[in-house]
């Protein structure tokens, strides 16, 4: 069970801070606890149960953040080959769902090879890449203990020095 204060990734969400644990006036259940989480990035208040079973985790360490960045050049690009447009949606649905920094890398530089090498514009997949950077940046940044809109650059510059 995580505690108030505590940052957490929650599901396809990203970073949000447990802000309180109680039940929900609304649920009709007194005895069921909730976390109430608020989102890094972005606004309102997820409530979900605290035995729901959703995905959550703990933010990496500073460390493993390091590390993480070191190991960007060598993390493969998620690359669909498929056109059919939910085929491609699916794909990056399900590299989502593994919630680990290292799929939101390999989304983000796979995407990021799509909508270059295409001539005409993908919203739905700048949206998708938009996302990913989202949660990987907002874990970072919490994990590094810098600014969000900083955490771009710093990744530059640490690769850039490797």
């Amino acid at each position: 069970m995580y505690s108030v204060g505590d940052k957490i990734i929650y599901g396809e969400s990203g970073v949000c801070t447990v802000e309180l644990i109680a039940p929900l006036e609304s649920s009709g259940s007194p005895d069921r606890l909730y976390y109430h989480l608020r989102p890094y990035i972005g606004s309102g208040t997820y409530f979900s149960p605290v035995d729901s079973g959703a995905f959550m985790r703990p933010v990496i360490s500073r460390e493993q953040a390091e590390a993480l960045i070191r190991s960007i050049p060598g993390i493969e690009p998620a690359i669909c080959n498929d056109t059919r447009f939910n085929h491609v949606d699916a794909f990056y649905k399900e590299l989502f769902r593994q919630h680990t920094p290292e799929a939101m890398v390999s989304i983000i530089k796979g995407l990021h090879l799509r909508i270059n090498s295409r001539k005409t514009k993908s919203t739905r997949a700048e949206a998708t890449m938009k996302r990913a950077k989202e949660v990987l940046h907002g874990e970072l940044s919490v994990a590094l203990d810098i600014a969000y809109p900083e955490v771009e650059e710093y990744i530059k510059n640490r690769i850039g020095e490797a």
